[in-house]
């Protein structure tokens, strides 16, 4: 492989972290409730399932009945205390309704408080995602000032590169900002 196309792998890989980087924010604002029932809130839970930690979606089917219940129906009845207890220990702040058969989650509507404290969450979330993409932006630079320095490619082409890297990490970082805006309006809906 030619020197520029080795550059080119590692600005197209940097890119791709980046993207992914995004990705694991969405998905990470998807956990925090926004006073809908939703099974992306409970999904990721670990239960201790025959001493193995398990996510809850592999051990539980989920139906959203109403927009404000949310049930979780076991595959195994008997892992249902486990689960129970899962639920218990996060901090959804919900207190499951065990019948026998399925856990009902009923979401109360957030209060305001509550509401203020998750948008201090999903922010908190957010700026660790800017960081990553920051930490990506570092880390492949170092990378290109070391293809320089060992004569892979001319100042002239790392300046390229360098600006190259700084543009995707505008774009994802914006990218993160957009994602946050949504959550917090979403959040301090009424």
């Amino acid at each position: 492989m030619t020197d520029d196309g080795l550059v080119e792998v590692v600005v197209e890989e940097a890119r791709d972290k980046m993207v992914k980087a995004v990705d694991h924010v969405r998905s990470e604002f998807s956990a925090v409730r926004t006073g809908r029932a939703s099974p992306a809130l409970v999904e990721h839970l670990t239960v201790d399932y025959y001493g193995t930690a398990t996510p809850l979606r592999q051990i539980a089917g989920f139906t959203v009945p109403d927009a404000m219940l949310l049930v979780v129906a076991p595959y195994d009845k008997s892992s249902l205390t486990a689960i129970e207890r899962a639920i218990q220990a996060s901090d959804l702040g919900i207190n499951p309704s065990n019948d026998g058969t399925v856990i009902r989650l009923a979401f109360p509507p957030l209060t305001e408080e509550r509401r203020k404290e998750l948008v201090k969450v999903v922010r908190h979330k957010a700026e660790e995602g800017r960081v990553a993409i920051r930490n990506l932006r570092r880390s492949t630079r170092h990378e290109l000032e070391a293809f320089e320095k060992d004569g892979s490619i001319s100042s002239d082409e790392l300046e390229r590169f360098e600006k190259e890297i700084e543009k995707v990490t505008q774009q994802q970082v914006t990218a993160v900002d957009q994602l946050l805006t949504h959550k917090e309006k979403e959040l301090l809906e009424v």
